[in-house]
């Protein structure tokens, strides 16, 4: 079965809790505190398999959980790490954030790797926290959640050539011919569904993979007959193969095909219309093609594209295309991208927070801030006095107060609440 899109749920592993120990042994009075670090969250890793060739594994498993760290331990000892998850995924896989449709990965080259969550960091022991004035503090941290979201995967074929053109043009019977793939061929349109891939030999030392995409019709770049599925395969090639059917036998001319194809393709993607580009000129066996084949020829080698006769029915004219396509294949030079592509790395400031009420309640929003409510003890009096002690040392008690809040007023942080107050903390 080929799939091509797939929604899936990935998170990384929480992080490991801190340890509360207390150092407690013959001849050392006041040992003091004694507890280890939770260990970090493993991540969850897409790594490029060139053995996979679909998606088809996301069909039945869409949920994908790193493993936890381990919490702390007692005489200091830190959790152990968890570890990664690694999901395979087949080349020419895009990652897209769901929610906001970004591209966060564009994954190509095999053994390519990818962190699309990140594990939490382990929380810190109480032995993290002693102080001058607090030798032995009875707190310590939980692990930080680890980065959850939803992805949008899209599977776009990697072939050096593309076979493009209207259902019925021959395009499945070109590449059983010229390669091992055994497309199902019938007279009928819309036999391909799926894009599929054949390597083809040329005949001196050279060799490249060819993928036949299914037909396309007019309106495919408006999702018309499947269009985006078929459209999106097209973008990997370096060569278009664009086969027409030289006799028309449904009534249509082999130039209107031809421009309604290359109309289609530029409205998608303006790149694919200026792609290397051969016309295979096919049904050569019949006499409506070898007809029409002077009018078409003159008038797209006039354009520049250079056409070949050929017969799926009877192999004719197969070579000079084959080697003219290697030749391109070559010669061929990606599109220098309009600006130098950069790893996107999300790092949230510290002081990424806002206050704003809503309600009659005020609101205290931030990555950090949120992280810090999701690590801190809140059963422990001294780790609730050291998260206000952070907020006021972060400038959020000023800001509360500079937006109107009095005391008494409530104030809620992530699901925790409690009253603004001048008392000391």
């Amino acid at each position: 079965m080929f799939v091509d899109v797939a929604r899936i749920y990935v998170k990384g592993g929480d992080g490991g809790r801190g340890s509360n120990s207390v150092r407690r042994e013959k001849y050392i009075p006041e040992g003091g505190p004694w507890g280890g670090d939770g260990g970090r969250g493993g991540n969850v890793v897409f790594v490029v398999d060139p053995g996979l060739n679909t998606l088809v594994d996301f069909k039945y498993q869409k949920h994908f959980k790193a493993e936890r760290g381990e919490h702390g331990g007692t005489k200091g000892m830190h959790g152990r790490k968890g570890d990664d998850l690694v999901v395979k995924v087949p080349p020419g896989t895009v990652v897209r954030d769901d929610d906001t449709g970004e591209v966060l990965f564009d994954l190509v080259e095999p053994g390519q790797r990818a962190i699309v969550a990140r594990g939490g960091r382990g929380g810190r022991g109480n032995m993290r926290f002693a102080t001058p004035t607090n030798k032995c503090p009875t707190f310590y941290e939980k692990g930080e959640p680890g980065e959850e979201r939803w992805l949008l995967l899209e599977l776009k074929v990697v072939a050096d050539v593309g076979l493009v053109g209207f259902p019925n043009a021959g395009k499945s019977t070109f590449l059983s011919a010229v390669s091992a793939a055994r497309p199902k061929i019938a007279n009928y349109p819309f036999t391909t569904l799926n894009p599929i891939l054949g390597v083809v030999e040329v005949g001196d030392g050279r060799s490249f993979v060819i993928a036949d995409i299914p037909g396309l019709i007019e309106g495919a770049h408006q999702g018309v007959g499947l269009g985006h599925e078929f459209l999106r395969h097209v973008e990997r090639t370096r060569v278009l193969i664009h086969v027409l059917d030289g006799a028309g036998t449904e009534g249509r001319d082999p130039l209107q095909d031809f421009d309604v194809i290359q109309h289609e393709l530029r409205a998608y993607n303006p790149e694919l219309a200026a792609r290397p580009t051969l016309v295979a000129f096919n049904k050569m066996d019949l006499p409506e093609a070898r007809e029409n084949l002077p009018r078409v020829q003159a008038d797209l080698e006039a354009r520049g594209y250079r056409v070949f006769p050929i017969s799926g029915a009877t192999r004719e004219g197969f070579r000079p295309l084959l080697s003219a396509a290697a030749d391109l294949i070559a010669s061929w030079q990606p599109p220098e991208p309009a600006a130098p592509a950069e790893e996107k790395v999300y790092r949230p400031k510290e002081d990424d927070w806002r206050v704003y009420r809503h309600g009659g309640i005020w609101h205290v929003e931030g990555r950090e801030i949120e992280r810090l409510v999701a690590m801190t003890m809140w059963e422990n009096d001294e780790a609730v006095r050291r998260f206000l002690n952070i907020l006021k040392l972060k400038g959020i008690e000023r800001a509360l107060r500079q937006a109107g809040a009095e005391d008494g007023d409530t104030v809620r942080v992530y699901g925790i609440e409690f009253e603004l107050t001048d008392d000391p903390v």
